[in-house]
C-alpha cells in the first residue's frame, strides 16, 4: 500500500505544500527495510535515517565544516581588512592572509582532533567502567535498567521483565545502560577524530582564501571592495548551507552569515586605520 501511494500526492498543490510525497517516500523505504531485515527490530538512528524528515547531515564532519568555513572566512575577512585598514599595500595584505589561512587552518584542525579525540577517550573509559559495574554487580545493573524504564513510563513489572530480559544478554544490557545511563552510543563513541579534523581543515582554508583573492591580483581600495564582494557571496553560501541542515529560513541564516561577517571586518578595519595612523 505504502509503494502504490508513493506518487499520490505529487499532482495535488495542497499535499505537496504540506510535504505529504516526501512523507509517504520516507514510509515506503521504512517498510520495505522492515520488511527485508531479519534482525526482528530496528534502532531509533536507523530508523531516523529513513524518514525523510530526518535525513539531514550531521555528526562531528558537519560540525566542523560549518565551523570550519564560517570561522576561515570570517577571521581571514577581519584579519585582511584589519592589515588593509593600517596599510593598503597589496604585498603585505597578501602575505598576512595567506599566513592567518594557514595559521588557522592548522590550529583549526588541532583542536578539532583534540576534542573529538578526548571526548571519544572519555566515551570508553565511561563504557568501560560501566562494563565493569555489569560483571561486578550484575543485580545492582538490572535494577537500575528497572528504574530507567519506569522513568519512560513502563509500569514496574514490564520493566522488570524488560530489565531482565536484557540481563540475560552481555552485550545487549551494555549497549543499552551506555544508551541510557550515560547517553552514549557505542558504535560512534562521538564521532571520528580524523574526519573532524581533516574536513575542518579544508573548509577553513576554503574559506579563507575567499577574503585573500583578490590581493593576488591587484590592491588598494579595490582589492578591498572585491574583496568584500566575494566574502559577502562566501557568507552567504555558508548561511546557505546552515539552513539546508537546520530548516531554518535561507534569507535568515544568509543575511545573518553576512551581518556578522561584515561587522567584524568593519570594525577591524576601523581599528586597522586607527593604528595605520597612529604608526604613520
Amino acid at each position: 500500500m505504502e509503494n502504490n501511494a508513493i506518487h499520490d500526492y505529487d499532482t495535488q498543490p495542497e499535499a505537496v505544500d504540506a510535504r505529504l510525497p516526501v512523507d509517504e517516500r520516507s514510509h515506503a523505504r521504512l517498510f520495505s527495510y522492515l520488511q527485508s531485515s531479519s534482525r526482528g527490530g530496528i534502532a531509533g538512528p536507523l530508523l531516523a535515517q529513513f524518514e525523510g524528515r530526518h535525513r539531514s547531515a550531521g555528526g562531528n564532519e558537519l560540525r566542523a565544516a560549518v565551523l570550519g568555513a564560517s570561522d576561515g572566512l570570517t577571521s581571514n575577512l577581519s584579519l585582511v581588512m584589519g592589515v588593509a585598514g593600517a596599510t593598503l599595500t597589496g604585498h603585505t595584505v597578501l602575505i598576512s592572509g595567506l599566513a592567518g589561512l594557514l595559521a588557522g587552518s592548522f590550529s583549526m584542525s588541532i583542536g578539532e582532533w583534540v576534542s573529538v579525540q578526548s571526548a571519544r577517550e572519555l566515551n570508553i573509559h565511561q563504557i568501560s567502567i560501566e562494563r565493569q559495574e555489569l560483571k561486578d554487580a550484575p543485580d545492582e545493573e538490572q535494577e537500575e535498567l528497572t528504574l530507567i524504564y519506569q522513568s519512560k513510563g513502563l509500569d514496574e513489572k514490564t520493566a522488570k521483565e524488560l530489565a531482565a530480559n536484557l540481563m540475560q544478554q552481555s552485550g545487549t544490557a551494555l549497549d543499552t545502560l551506555a544508551r541510557e545511563e550515560l547517553g552514549i552510543d557505542p558504535k560512534e563513541l562521538g564521532g571520528s577524530a580524523w574526519g573532524a579534523a581533516i574536513t575542518s581543515f579544508f573548509l577553513f582554508a576554503i574559506g579563507a582564501i575567499i577574503p585573500v583573492f583578490a590581493f593576488i591580483f591587484t590592491n588598494g581600495y579595490t582589492a578591498v571592495l572585491i574583496s568584500l564582494i566575494l566574502s559577502v557571496f562566501g557568507l552567504f553560501g555558508i548561511g546557505a548551507g546552515v539552513s539546508l541542515t537546520t530548516g531554518s529560513p535561507l534569507w535568515k541564516s544568509g543575511g545573518r552569515q553576512i551581518l556578522l561577517g561584515l561587522l567584524a571586518a568593519g570594525i577591524t578595519f576601523g581599528i586597522g586605520r586607527l593604528i595605520g595612523a597612529a604608526i604613520g
